[in-house]
Order: C-alpha cells, then structure tokens, then sequence
C-alpha cells in the first residue's frame, strides 16, 4: 500500500508537468539535493521554488530498536539568495523496540539556512543553518539521536571532478531534564559518471553523551538525475562502532516545483 502510494505520487509529479516543460527544459531550475547524506550541501535551492525530498528508510539493530521502517520528507523553500527556510518531519514510523511494535509520527524539525560565503570551483561556499525540534513524537531514535537544537557549520566545493560536502555539528539532546552537548562531523565526497549519474562516499561521527559512546558510520549512495528538477537516489550505511545504527538502507527522489512562487523582482 506504502509503495502504491509513493508510485502514485511520483505519476502525478509527471502528469502535473507542463506539455510545453520538455522543450523549456533549458530555462528549468536545477534541484539541489541534501538527501540522502548526512551532509547537508552549503549551497542553497534556486530563489522561490519549493523542494522536495522524499525518502524510505529502513533501519536495524541500533540502540533504541531492533527494526525500524520509517517515510522521511524535506521542504525547502529558498526567499533570498542566502536564505533558506526548511521544514523536516517523519509522517510515520514503524519500529520494534524491546519485543514490542507500533507505529508513530516521528519528530518535525523546523529551520534555516545562511550562506554566508558564494564560493566557485574549489573554493568554498560557507553557510551555517539551525533547526529546532517542533514536535516530539516519541519513536526510538537513529544512533546519533533527536537534538532539540542544532547549529550547523556547512563547506560545499568542487575540487578536480569531485564534489564535497563537509558539516560540523553543534546540537543538544535532551533526555527528561538532563540536557547535554553533542558534537558531530560529517564528510561526502561525490563524482559524477556517465553524465546522469553520480556516486558518494561518507564518512560520519557523533558523540553519545547519555551513552557516553560514539556513533561513526560509513554512507554510500547513488544518484540519478532524471531531469533537472528530479534526482533519484538509493544507498545503504553501515555502522561502525557497537552502539551505531547496524545497517540502514535507504531510497528516494528529490523534486524541485518547476513553477516558481512569485515573480523576480
């Protein structure tokens, strides 16, 4: 029924398409991906066009549950050339935590994102972003938890036919009245191949304070890019340490509204 649903969603993307949208495909906005890495790019989406990231995640053997299937969804709306506000929540949830199962709506982040540097090729562009949880609805989490507050350091450049993404995290969990720093680092390095396809190797750390441990994983993805404004992706990430997500795979797509909100100015 979930798939039936998300093939569904996917015809009526390409039905809503204007006749006239393949032969405009040159003026078409670029979608600008953050799924499905931990990194998040620095670059922003293009000025007053909504995107969509859509995603499936299964998920096994971490701290919190044995299994757990969970729909993951991103808005993006950019209103200026270094600001964008975004949106992040899981619909649904289905877990198995101490022998037992349920559903549940998962946590809905809101926040936003500052470039604060425009680089080009290999130099930088630098922006940082904050996200605050808005609803906590009380699914077991991932490995490296669901801070209350996060405050992001983020770098994007190209360098020699690769593309990195670099994050540093700076967040608080909050575990009943006890709330305690986390710290996070995240590298992707991405490179295109057979020119609608791209692959990318992460590698990414948190710290643990209620488990006084370290959740560090290794994420491999790739993606296709359909047309401009719609890239598919699929992947897996394995984690490395005992109290890290076991395995992880995931698949989804990326769409970017063609239609812009207003007019530019």
């Amino acid at each position: 029924m979930r798939l039936s649903l998300a093939a569904s969603f996917l015809l009526l993307i390409f039905t809503l398409q204007p006749a006239a949208a393949q032969s405009e495909s040159a003026q078409e906005p670029d979608a600008n991906p953050g799924r499905p890495t931990v990194s998040t790019p620095a670059t922003l989406t293009p000025v007053g066009y909504l995107q969509f990231e859509t995603g499936f995640v299964p998920a096994y053997d971490s701290p919190e549950f044995s299994s757990r299937y969970s729909f993951n969804e991103v808005i993006k709306l950019t209103v200026a050339p270094r600001l964008e506000f975004l949106a992040a929540a899981e619909p649904i949830a289905h877990f198995t935590a101490d022998g037992t199962s349920a559903n549940r709506v998962a946590d809905i982040f809101l926040g936003t994102q500052c470039m604060l540097y425009r680089g080009e090729g290999a130099k930088p562009t630098l922006a940082v972003s904050y996200f605050h949880r808005a609803y906590d609805g009380g699914a077991p989490e991932f490995d490296f938890g669901s801070p209350a507050n996060s405050f992001l350091v983020l770098a994007s450049a190209d360098v020699k036919g690769f593309h990195y993404d670099a994050n540093a995290f700076f967040t608080e969990l909050v575990q009943g009245p006890v709330r305690r720093g986390q710290f996070g680092q995240s590298l992707t390095v991405s490179h295109s191949f057979k020119k609608r396809f791209a692959l990318s190797g992460e590698i990414w750390h948190f710290t643990q304070p209620f488990l006084r441990g370290n959740a560090v994983g290794n994420l491999w993805a790739v993606s296709y890019t359909a047309r401009k404004n719609l890239v598919f992706d699929a992947g897996f990430d394995h984690g490395l340490t005992s109290t890290s997500t076991n395995w992880e795979a995931f698949v989804g797509f990326t769409y970017l509204l063609p239609h812009r909100l207003w007019k530019a100015r």
